[in-house]
């Protein structure tokens, strides 16, 4: 029975990653035809934005916190206490910032866009959509992708501001470490091109979150057993292409010479 029953659960989850991508394309040419529904849009922009802004910054806090703690020690140790927060700044803006903000929201919301259009999926709702002429990917989907991929990037660059301000706090209070010396190393060792780049990872997510959350519901069968399965899967499947595609996006945008940052403090 379990022999059979995976390849059926893989061949299963194929075909519906393959939907998500051919959902992918059907929003980029909904979009280009300017179809977009206003009043969901703006819904679905408080709930991805102002809903999740509190956990958000909470867990950037004590992650910036955290990464202080584990990195100030060794920097002490070898003398380059100046370099502490230009490391959390760079760290934060690249990477930490954009992916675990991205982490938490398809957490909270992309497994809310799974089961609550896969719920619609069940009961026929989506069915009555189209009796009523309206399409799902104009009612449902590209509110979602739009508020995912506006409002990531603007969490995430709260998200890193509030980290800096949790490293901060820990460098001061913990380490001695004065804020002027942690404020300028920031300063120094950050570029444009590393807030950009994550601004430009944020929106990458988001989508993403978007897109699979709505496929993975539009694409539920088995009432709310169904239902269950694909919220988990959503996210899991999520999950997953969150971190291929910052693999992918951190290889395009980082292949200049090593340590060039660093040379900044010599």
């Amino acid at each position: 029975m379990s022999r059979t029953s995976r390849p059926s659960s893989f061949r299963r989850w194929s075909q519906r990653l393959l939907a998500a991508i051919l959902l992918g394309g059907q929003v980029v040419v909904h979009l280009l035809r300017g179809k977009i529904h206003r009043r969901n849009t703006m819904e679905q922009l408080a709930i991805v934005g102002p809903e999740s802004l509190l956990i958000v910054l909470v867990t950037a806090l004590f992650m910036g916190m955290v990464f202080t703690i584990q990195v100030s020690r060794e920097f002490i140790k070898f003398g380059a206490s100046s370099a502490i927060g230009g490391v959390l700044a760079i760290s934060l803006a690249r990477e930490m910032a954009p992916l675990i903000t991205a982490v938490v929201i398809a957490g909270r919301v992309g497994s809310g866009f799974a089961a609550e259009i896969g719920t619609m999926q069940v009961t026929e709702q989506i069915d009555a959509l189209y009796m009523l002429k309206s399409d799902p990917i104009d009612y449902l989907v590209i509110p979602r992708v739009l508020a995912c991929g506006l409002m990531l990037p603007i969490l995430s660059l709260l998200s890193f501001m509030t980290g800096v301000a949790g490293g901060l706090l820990i460098a001061n209070g913990l380490f001695d470490i004065s804020q002027r010396i942690f404020l300028d190393s920031a300063r120094n060792l950050l570029s444009l091109w590393d807030l950009i780049s994550g601004l430009v990872k944020a929106g990458v997510f988001g989508v993403l979150i978007a897109i699979i959350g709505s496929s993975w519901g539009l694409t539920t069968t088995g009432g709310a057993k169904g239902v269950g399965q694909s919220t988990t899967t959503a996210v899991v499947t999520t999950l997953l292409a969150i971190f291929i595609a910052n693999f992918f996006l951190s290889w395009l945008m980082f292949q200049g010479p090593i340590g060039a940052e660093f040379q900044q403090l010599q």
